[in-house]
């Protein structure tokens, strides 16, 4: 393999990495104790809430 390509698919690994990590630590500090003060009752609706998996 080409070093770019390497490169390439190594900035894809490291970005889903990061994404994979920011998604575990929001949902685990939304359901502990300490992350309560942090939870609001009215949250923006995204395009996902509307999801039709979710019935």
């Amino acid at each position: 393999m080409e070093p770019i390509t390497i490169i390439l698919f190594a900035l894809v690994f490291l970005f889903l990495l990061y994404i994979v990590i920011e998604t575990a630590v929001r949902r685990g500090i939304n359901s502990s104790v300490l992350g309560e003060p942090y939870r609001s009752e009215n949250k923006k609706k995204t395009f996902l809430d509307d999801d039709l998996d979710k019935d």
